[in-house]
């Protein structure tokens, strides 16, 4: 499997435990973008984010592309 491939997995693993708390539990946005240690959602958007870059960056690479923007 393709570190990029990996990395896509992660965010298929991180989107269905982030689902499963929500439904069992609801989010509010503190929740989600403010956390607290040991709460489930810790980093969560940061490290999302994170790994969806690095997809991004490696999107591109392979077409020999650049971003327009950065994050």
């Amino acid at each position: 499997m393709s570190e990029k491939a990996k990395l896509i997995a992660e965010m298929l693993k991180m989107q269905k435990m982030f689902q499963d708390y929500e439904s069992k539990n609801g989010v509010d946005s503190a929740e989600y973008f403010a956390a607290e240690e040991g709460h489930p959602l810790f980093g969560y958007v940061e490290k999302y984010q994170a790994l969806a870059n690095k997809v991004d960056e490696m999107a591109h690479a392979d077409k020999g592309s650049t971003r327009w923007f950065t994050s």
